[in-house]
């Protein structure tokens, strides 16, 4: 009886720490939006490697903010993907760009985006720039805070993103992607 109580505790015990580690990463996820989550203060990102981001990899097209956009992926190289957009109208032409730089920083993933209006002038400070940590990596979805890109099928990407407004509130923002290459 002994032996099997021991057998027990210790089973208890191995599957405690099994379950540690995946539930200690869900308490440094927040969710933000419907789609979107965030990184709880001092939370780190999941490990992950440019391999998980893969599939954004080609040229896109598709709509956001009322407007259409052009958005291009290069393969991973050196340890990061660079990435260019640009939304415009037919009517108003461009509204903005932005240059995108996904890189393996710490054993994880950063997004960090850049944004330029129409003439080319930044929106950021010179050394400045806006940072997208990875939160979580999933089969079909890659998420940062704040932003995430959910794969629909080899051809569509359903993304989302938090905007603040003036008044302090948030709302999500869908960003659909379509492959054009």
């Amino acid at each position: 009886m002994r032996k099997y109580l021991l057998f027990v505790i210790l089973i208890l015990a191995l599957v405690a720490n099994a379950n540690g580690k995946p539930e200690e990463q869900k308490q440094q996820i927040a969710k933000r939006t419907e789609h979107t989550f965030k990184l709880k203060d001092g939370g780190n990102g999941p490990q992950a490697t440019l391999e998980a981001a893969n599939w954004l990899v080609g040229s896109w097209k598709g709509s956001a903010f009322g407007s259409q956009f052009e958005e291009v992926w290069n393969p991973p190289s050196a340890g990061s993907m660079v990435g260019m957009f640009k939304l415009f109208d037919k009517e108003k032409g461009v509204s903005f760009y932005e240059l995108m730089l996904l890189k393996e920083e710490n054993n994880s993933l950063s997004l960090l985006v850049k944004h330029f209006s129409a003439d080319f002038t930044a929106w950021e400070e010179k050394s400045d720039h806006i940072n997208f940590k990875l939160v979580k990596v999933e089969e079909q979805a890659i998420h940062f805070s704040g932003l995430s890109f959910y794969k629909n099928g080899d051809n569509k990407i359903d993304g989302y993103i938090v905007m603040k407004q003036s008044d302090g509130t948030i709302r999500e923002e869908k960003i659909s992607y379509v492959r054009s290459n």
